[in-house]
């Protein structure tokens, strides 16, 4: 069968490499990003440029939005230049961005009014597992425009969660950002004690990484900061964006998360320092300065 018509919008640090594993699959794509220098590399493998989202959506049987925050997945899917605006009858606008719950109901129900769907598929992983095609991916919407778009899902990930109605995978990869919160907090307070006491903190990190006090934020992350290296794999300030919708659902739901208080309170403390183009594995400097201490790697 002939492959449909991909589009994309948005080409940061993960989205480049998720669109490239798409071109790489052999799918026609299109491409539209704020900066098209950044969408250089895909361009040259031979992607198509588009001048708009609009343009995107015209050019595109399935659109897959991965943007910065809430008001961009607005504007570039339902916005008056937004993908929606150019699409055909029986098309999928898929917005893979950390995003609001309500907005990704409302996505759905423009999309229906006009004969397509939307769907909401957000992903954890980073940097990383974007580069490696190993993300995991939350899933809401219309089990048949999983179906649809499930060859595309698994040229970008492992693990494909169906999580039920629109807005749903908004939730669910919203969980996960709850759990990414504590252990972060974990894997820098534990350095910078280990730092602080004494230790060796390379050895006191190769003893316990493999055991109970590992995880991935712990192997991956933790290992950058040893390197001084605060490169985003993922931006402060978008955590801090993941971070405040989970704290509206947790008000909606009538729930109070204290971990998840201090980690929204301790990383927007490094947005309001200037530090929003970091990695979050940058807290373990801002743990450190609220102490009046210094990272010293």
């Amino acid at each position: 069968m002939e492959k449909p018509r991909i589009g994309w919008i948005g080409t940061g640090v993960m989205g480049l490499s998720m669109a490239g594993h798409i071109l790489a699959a052999g799918y026609p794509l299109t491409i539209y990003s704020r900066t098209k220098a950044k969408a250089q590399s895909l361009l040259d493998k031979g992607a198509q440029w588009a001048a708009s989202p609009k343009a995107v959506g015209a050019a595109s049987d399935i659109v897959f939005s991965i943007v910065g925050f809430p008001k961009d997945v607005e504007e570039v899917l339902l916005g008056e230049q937004g993908a929606l605006a150019g699409m055909a009858q029986g098309g999928i606008v898929c917005d893979m961005t950390t995003s609001s719950p309500a907005l990704a109901e409302r996505i759905a129900q423009r999309a229906a009014a006009q004969g397509c769907m939307g769907m909401d598929c957000p992903v954890t992983g980073g940097d990383v597992g974007a580069r490696n095609a190993a993300l995991s991916i939350f899933v809401g919407g219309e089990a048949a425009g999983l179906e649809r778009i499930r060859p595309l899902l698994q040229c970008m990930g492992k693990i494909i969660m169906p999580c039920g109605v629109a807005g749903m995978g908004q939730k669910g990869k919203l969980a996960n950002q709850v759990a990414i919160a504590g252990v972060m907090f974990s894997t820098c307070e534990s350095l910078l004690f280990a730092q602080e006491a004494g230790l060796d903190v390379q050895q006191w990190l190769e003893t316990v990484a493999p055991g109970a006090a590992g995880s991935t934020a712990m192997n991956v992350l933790g290992r950058r900061c040893l390197k001084g290296d605060f490169a985003p794999g993922f931006f402060i300030e978008h955590f801090v964006k993941d971070l405040g919708l989970c704290l509206e659902e947790c008000r909606r739901m009538g729930l109070v998360l204290p971990g998840l208080q201090a980690a929204e309170q301790a990383y927007r403390q490094m947005l309001g320092r200037g530090q929003g183009k970091l990695g979050t594995q940058a807290l373990v400097g801002g743990i450190a300065e609220a102490c009046g201490k210094a990272w010293q790697h």
